[in-house]
């Protein structure tokens, strides 16, 4: 191992994921308002609709603590929709979207209905867009409200970024903020990336997060690229 280096572990690190966490901008503030307003949702549901990263899963946690919702994947779906509904009053089911299973999924909504519960799905597009044959599915879908989370503007990626590191107990100058900004794709994902690649050096270099480290950093990704 070089000297003055150290091994980065991959040890986890906690995330803020609370309500009083959730930052806010006009690129999410319709989806933030919408969660904020149940349980007074027309047709007890809400489908979140984002790309990878805008924060969907930060706003399923809030709506899972909450609502004390049952989280399901689009696999989980295939089961026995009464065994999936006992004693769930809400339920989430996650990365909805093209290849689900539409017969399994429109059976799970009818035992939604039955039991009364609130259902939040999440998917990348709009259901319009899943190429749902199931005709009875589909009208079940566009009953629910859709709410789109924007890629982030200017102010919420710079305090995405300040949040990331504070998560990470990473004291960073403004400065070093500004400079990164401009420069990461326009995503919550590439955010993290970054992020999370400039703790591993500083872990392992034994020194802070500097403008320096940040240019280098970026630097290896032209490289990678060029």
């Amino acid at each position: 191992m070089t000297a003055g280096r150290q091994l980065a572990l991959d040890l986890p690190h906690r995330e803020a994921l609370g309500r009083e966490d959730f930052l806010v901008s006009d690129s999410n503030a319709a989806a933030v308002a919408a969660i904020d307003s149940w349980p007074d949702w027309p047709h007890s549901g809400l489908v979140l609709v984002g790309p990878e990263g805008s924060g969907k899963s930060h706003l399923v946690s809030v709506w899972r603590q909450l609502s004390g919702a049952r989280t399901l994947s689009v696999r989980d779906v295939a089961g026995d929709p009464q065994a999936l509904m006992a004693g769930a009053g809400a339920v989430i089911i996650e990365d909805c979207g093209p290849g689900l299973d539409e017969t399994a999924m429109f059976h799970l909504f009818n035992a939604v209905e039955r039991s009364g519960a609130d259902i939040l799905l999440t998917a990348r597009t709009e259901p319009r867009a899943w190429g749902i044959g199931l005709s009875d599915l589909m009208s079940r879908l566009s009953r629910l409200p859709v709410v789109r989370l924007e890629a982030p503007d200017d102010s919420l990626l710079l305090a995405v970024m300040m949040k990331q590191f504070a998560d990470r107990q990473l004291s960073v100058d403004v400065s070093v903020l500004r400079y990164l900004a401009p420069r990461v794709e326009r995503s919550f994902a590439a955010v993290r990336d970054i992020v999370a690649r400039l703790d591993r050096a500083a872990i392992e270099e034994k020194r802070p997060v500097t403008r320096a480290l940040a240019a280098r950093i970026l630097n290896e990704d032209e490289g990678e690229t060029g």
